[in-house]
C-alpha cells in the first residue's frame, strides 16, 4: 500500500483538503456588514457551510482511496468525485470571493495560503489518478498474457 506513489500522492491530496481548516484563503483589513464573507475580516472555509461540506467531502475521498489500493476501479472512481468536489469548491469559493461586494473600494484584499490548498490538491489528485491508471493497465497486460 505505502510503497506505491499514488498512495503518496492520495495523502498529500487529503492534506491540503483538510489543511484548509486551519489556512484562510483571503484576509482584508477592514471588516464589512455581517452577513459579508468578510465579516471577521478573514475569509476561510468555515464561512460557508457549502464550501466546508465540498473539501471535507473532497478529503475524505482521497482519503479513503488510499485504502482502496486493491480495487484499483473504485479507487479510480472514488478519486473521480474527490476531485469533482474539490474543483466545485474551488469555484465556489472565487465565486464567493468575487460576489460578495460589500467590501468596500478601500478595503484591499489579501490572498493568503489557503487559496493555493485546492490547487494543490487537483494536482495531487490528478497525479494520483495517473499512476493509478497505470498500474490498472499494468495489470490487464499481465492478465492478457496468462
Amino acid at each position: 500500500m505505502i510503497q506505491r506513489i499514488q498512495t503518496i500522492f492520495l495523502l498529500l491530496a487529503s492534506a491540503c483538503a483538510f489543511g484548509l481548516f486551519a489556512l484562510p484563503f483571503a484576509s482584508s483589513a477592514a471588516t464589512s456588514q455581517a452577513e459579508s464573507i468578510f465579516a471577521d475580516g478573514v475569509y476561510n472555509i468555515h464561512d460557508n457551510m457549502a464550501l466546508l461540506v465540498l473539501y471535507c467531502a473532497a478529503g475524505a475521498m482521497a482519503f479513503i482511496g488510499i485504502f482502496l489500493y486493491k480495487n484499483r476501479k473504485s479507487q479510480l472512481l472514488i478519486n473521480r468525485f474527490g476531485i469533482i468536489a474539490n474543483v466545485l469548491g474551488l469555484i465556489l469559493t472565487l465565486w464567493l470571493v468575487f460576489q460578495d461586494g460589500s467590501i468596500s473600494g478601500d478595503a484591499e484584499v489579501q490572498e493568503q495560503l489557503g487559496i493555493g490548498l485546492p490547487i494543490l490538491f487537483l494536482v495531487f489528485a490528478i497525479l494520483a489518478q495517473r499512476y493509478i491508471n497505470k498500474d490498472q493497465k499494468l495489470v490487464s497486460s499481465m492478465d492478457r498474457l496468462r
